[in-house]
Protein backbone atom coordinates (compact mmCIF):
# COMPACT_ATOMS: atom_id res chain seq x y z
CA UNK A 1 0.00 0.00 0.00
CA UNK A 2 0.77 3.57 -0.37
CA UNK A 3 2.53 5.93 2.08
CA UNK A 4 -1.31 7.32 2.53
CA UNK A 5 -2.73 4.61 3.33
CA UNK A 6 -0.72 3.15 5.29
CA UNK A 7 -0.23 6.56 7.41
CA UNK A 8 -4.28 6.53 7.90
CA UNK A 9 -4.19 2.81 9.03
CA UNK A 10 -1.74 3.64 11.74
CA UNK A 11 -3.23 6.94 12.76
CA UNK A 12 -0.41 9.42 11.65
CA UNK A 13 0.18 11.68 8.78
CA UNK A 14 2.20 10.60 5.99
CA UNK A 15 4.28 13.48 6.63
CA UNK A 16 5.17 11.99 10.17
CA UNK A 17 5.42 8.56 8.87
CA UNK A 18 8.25 9.99 6.66
CA UNK A 19 10.13 11.67 9.53
CA UNK A 20 9.91 8.13 11.42
CA UNK A 21 11.53 6.62 7.68
CA UNK A 22 13.94 9.23 7.63
CA UNK A 23 15.17 8.51 11.19
CA UNK A 24 15.90 4.56 10.06
CA UNK A 25 12.60 3.48 11.86
CA UNK A 26 11.41 1.39 9.09
CA UNK A 27 13.07 -1.41 7.34
CA UNK A 28 15.38 -0.58 4.32
CA UNK A 29 13.51 -0.33 0.77
CA UNK A 30 14.23 -3.53 -0.78
CA UNK A 31 14.28 -2.19 -4.53
CA UNK A 32 16.57 0.59 -4.82
CA UNK A 33 14.74 3.95 -6.72
CA UNK A 34 11.53 2.40 -5.47
CA UNK A 35 8.58 4.29 -4.16
CA UNK A 36 8.16 2.51 -0.62
CA UNK A 37 5.38 0.30 -0.36
CA UNK A 38 4.07 -0.71 3.04
CA UNK A 39 3.11 -4.08 3.57
CA UNK A 40 2.88 -5.92 7.10
CA UNK A 41 6.53 -5.86 7.65
CA UNK A 42 6.78 -2.09 7.90
CA UNK A 43 3.26 -1.88 9.37
CA UNK A 44 4.38 -3.84 12.31
CA UNK A 45 8.12 -1.93 12.80
CA UNK A 46 6.00 1.37 13.04
CA UNK A 47 3.49 -0.03 15.20
CA UNK A 48 6.29 -2.04 17.34
CA UNK A 49 8.32 1.03 17.62
CA UNK A 50 5.08 3.85 18.57
CA UNK A 51 4.17 1.27 21.28
CA UNK A 52 7.88 1.49 22.60
CA UNK A 53 7.51 5.43 22.54
CA UNK A 54 4.57 5.09 24.57
CA UNK A 55 5.00 2.65 27.00
CA UNK A 56 8.44 4.53 28.15
CA UNK A 57 7.74 7.91 27.35
CA UNK A 58 10.07 8.30 24.49
CA UNK A 59 10.19 10.18 21.08
CA UNK A 60 11.04 9.05 17.71
CA UNK A 61 14.44 10.51 17.26
CA UNK A 62 15.20 9.36 21.29
CA UNK A 63 14.20 5.91 20.15
CA UNK A 64 16.34 6.07 16.84
CA UNK A 65 19.21 7.06 18.81
CA UNK A 66 18.97 4.11 20.97
CA UNK A 67 18.60 1.66 18.26
CA UNK A 68 22.13 3.68 17.39
CA UNK A 69 23.33 3.04 20.66
CA UNK A 70 22.32 -0.71 20.60
CA UNK A 71 24.05 -0.90 16.86
CA UNK A 72 27.28 0.98 17.30
CA UNK A 73 29.65 0.18 19.63
CA UNK A 74 31.62 3.23 20.00
CA UNK A 75 28.46 5.04 20.42
CA UNK A 76 27.70 2.81 22.88
CA UNK A 77 30.44 2.93 24.62
CA UNK A 78 30.45 7.00 24.88
CA UNK A 79 27.12 6.91 26.28
CA UNK A 80 28.46 4.45 28.96
CA UNK A 81 31.38 6.71 29.98
CA UNK A 82 29.26 9.25 29.86
CA UNK A 83 26.36 7.46 32.21
CA UNK A 84 29.32 6.26 34.51
CA UNK A 85 30.67 10.16 35.48
CA UNK A 86 26.95 11.14 35.53
CA UNK A 87 26.11 8.28 37.87
CA UNK A 88 23.36 7.27 36.50
CA UNK A 89 25.21 3.81 35.73
CA UNK A 90 27.55 2.22 38.71
CA UNK A 91 30.97 0.77 37.59
CA UNK A 92 30.65 -2.68 39.46
CA UNK A 93 31.96 -2.66 43.15
CA UNK A 94 34.66 -5.59 41.90
CA UNK A 95 36.52 -3.28 39.38
CA UNK A 96 37.06 -0.29 41.75
CA UNK A 97 38.40 -2.79 44.50
CA UNK A 98 40.85 -4.00 41.77
CA UNK A 99 42.32 -0.28 40.45
CA UNK A 100 42.43 0.50 44.06
CA UNK A 101 44.22 -2.62 44.76
CA UNK A 102 46.19 -2.25 42.10
CA UNK A 103 47.03 1.60 43.02
CA UNK A 104 47.96 0.60 46.66
CA UNK A 105 50.47 -1.92 45.45
CA UNK A 106 51.91 0.82 42.93
CA UNK A 107 52.05 3.24 46.07
CA UNK A 108 53.65 0.32 48.54
CA UNK A 109 56.55 -0.40 45.76
CA UNK A 110 57.10 3.73 45.29
CA UNK A 111 57.74 3.39 49.00
CA UNK A 112 60.43 1.10 49.33
CA UNK A 113 61.68 2.19 46.50
CA UNK A 114 62.29 5.57 48.29
CA UNK A 115 63.19 4.11 51.41
CA UNK A 116 65.84 2.05 49.89
CA UNK A 117 67.33 5.49 48.56
CA UNK A 118 66.87 6.69 51.61
CA UNK A 119 68.75 3.94 53.44
CA UNK A 120 72.01 4.50 50.70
Amino acid sequence: MRITEAARLLGLSPRMLRYREALGLLPPVRDQGAHRRFGPEELAAVSQAMEIERRFDVSPSELAFALRALSEPAVAQAVRDLGVRIGRIAVPRRALDFEKEKALRLLRQRSEVARRSDDR
